[in-house]
């Protein structure tokens, strides 16, 4: 069986190949929209199961992983900064509070799916006009949901506290798509 990530972040891909020494990379092109009604923490997991199902050219026993994150703060999901200065107003939101990275996935292949959705708590130090700055300038946050990723400078500068899954922050919660590989005999 075929396993197939259905993403083309670096993070994601990093992280599965600590799993499997072997499967293959098809981002998915999909409209990222969803319902306004929706509540923030349910996004992630109906955007993971609308790449998912979005998929139609693999074969019937493709193992399909698919997943979203998102950050959310003061009840606003922070979406990928579409420029430096979205970065920097995100970043400084952050700053000195606490914020929820949810991620969904959905794996499985067509005739058998599994769908679930973990959340962690993050704890930012706070940070000043010039941290901020000099983070977006040398990393280039723009393809990570809340301008940040936590194994970069600043999850070592600024990240006081974590509740909840490390990996989950990096865009995959490891253990449970581990746990979840195992249920479908791929591991």
């Amino acid at each position: 069986m075929n396993v197939i990530l259905g993403s083309q972040s670096p993070r994601r891909k990093e992280i599965l190949s600590v799993f499997l020494d072997q499967f293959e990379i098809h981002p998915l092109n999909v409209d990222e929209s969803f319902p306004t009604s929706l509540p923030c923490e349910e996004v992630p997991l109906f955007l993971a199961e609308k790449k998912f199902n979005a998929y139609t050219n693999g074969q019937a026993d493709d193992m399909l992983i698919c997943a979203d994150t998102v950050v959310i703060h003061q009840n606003q999901i922070l979406e990928k900064p579409i420029n430096r200065e979205q970065a920097i107003e995100m970043l400084r939101s952050l700053s000195g509070n606490t914020h929820l990275v949810v991620t969904g996935v959905c794996m499985g292949h067509a005739k058998n799916k599994s769908s679930f959705s973990c959340e962690t708590l993050v704890r930012f130090s706070a940070l000043s006009e010039n941290e901020i700055t000099s983070y977006v300038d040398a990393y280039n946050p723009f393809d990570k949901a809340g301008s940040y990723g936590i194994q970069e400078w600043i999850g070592y500068a600024a990240v006081e506290s974590i509740q909840g899954c490390f990996y989950n922050v990096m865009g995959l919660p490891a253990s449970k798509v581990y746990q979840g590989l195992k249920s479908f005999g791929i591991l």
